[in-house]
């Protein structure tokens, strides 16, 4: 049975269905015919491919780089406010929720001025402070020096494999995506930059609905964590759950 905190998890992947992924077909799909027709035009061949493509290719572009920052916080917020509320830190440590608070303002407000920014100085600034947001948010355990399981799941010990480190990586790829749209359109060698970025971009998206799903699967119910938290995870035991009380009820089975 889920709880409230437990059916908020299901949100960073239900937007990730919903909403991440059917851009990422958008976006491919108008990237190949930009592609396509810029080929085409250099060739003298008459294309049928409206020169508006371009144009719509970078705007849904914004959109999905935004989303997957958007939802990248979102699956770092769950947790984050889930470890707070269960080890009372606005009681036993003020310092650590403003400043987990001030994180998550400050990379939002970076991305925010991103899209703002006009000149190579302040869109590198802005790329960098909203990138750096998102990786120290999801570091907050080592940041704020917890020991044993933090607020992130992110599976340091296969770190090959794991969602938040490719989830933090795609995320990062989009920012520097965001970062030199300027430059595409002035420099071949951003371009075909842009092109290669983007492909493992959708490579690591591809991993994290596999990896996504694997993690849903090992991340306990926020009932079941005091147990499941308890097995010994180097040798995949767990000690034996206490047997159910008996019923007070009495045994009528012999009139069977």
């Amino acid at each position: 049975m889920l709880d409230t905190i437990d059916f908020l998890r299901i949100l960073h992947p239900a937007i990730a269905v919903m909403i991440v992924f059917p851009l990422i077909g958008i976006v491919l799909h108008m990237a190949w015919q930009t592609r396509q027709r810029r080929l085409q035009s250099a060739a003298g061949i008459k294309t049928k491919i409206p020169p508006v493509v371009g144009t719509e290719h970078v705007k849904i572009g914004k959109i999905l780089a935004t989303a997957v920052v958007g939802i990248s916080l979102l699956g770092l917020l769950h947790p984050s406010v889930k470890y707070v509320i269960k080890n009372d830190l606005v009681n036993k440590n003020l310092f650590e929720v403003l400043a987990l608070g001030a994180m998550f303002a400050l990379t939002i407000g970076s991305l925010v001025l991103l899209y703002r920014a006009g000149s190579k100085l302040w869109i590198g600034v802005f790329a960098t402070l909203t990138g750096m947001g998102v990786v120290l948010i999801g570091m907050q355990d080592s940041l704020f020096g917890r020991t044993g399981f933090g607020a992130i799941f992110r599976r340091d010990n296969e770190w090959y494999i794991s969602h938040f480190y490719s989830g933090i990586l795609a995320t990062l790829l989009m920012i520097f995506s965001l970062a030199i749209i300027q430059e595409i359109y002035r420099n071949r060698t951003w371009r075909n930059a842009h092109t290669i970025i983007n492909c493992v971009a959708v490579l690591l998206f591809l991993f994290q609905g596999l990896s996504g799903a694997r993690d849903l699967l090992e991340i306990p119910l926020s009932w079941q964590e005091p147990f499941v938290y308890g097995c010994d995870f180097a040798n995949k035991t767990c000690n034996k759950p206490e047997p159910p009380k008996q019923s007070s009820l009495p045994d009528f089975s012999f009139y069977n």
